[in-house]
């Protein structure tokens, strides 16, 4: 596990604490656990926001689209006219 160097305050509204304490009883684990947990899966490497990224990107490919079958028809086919 990474040693942990940095410390920040972060504000809840109390309806939202008091469920991300009931969470963390449920599952054993710290609020500060959950919160971390919560911002590596959106914004660390891997997690939402670079997927989300890697999906704009394939959207701006001039890529075939269609049935995985008719992709691989088109493939087959562009192979054997070479």
């Amino acid at each position: 596990m990474e040693a942990m160097t940095k410390k920040t305050t972060i504000l809840f509204p109390p309806k939202l604490y008091k469920r991300l304490e009931r969470i963390s009883r449920e599952q054993g684990r710290s609020v500060g656990q959950l919160v971390r947990d919560a911002v590596e899966t959106l914004y660390g490497e891997g997690g939402v926001a670079a997927r989300l990224r890697a999906v704009e990107a394939l959207s701006r490919l001039d890529a075939p689209t269609g049935e995985p079958e008719e992709i691989e028809d088109e493939i087959m086919k562009g192979a054997i006219e070479r």
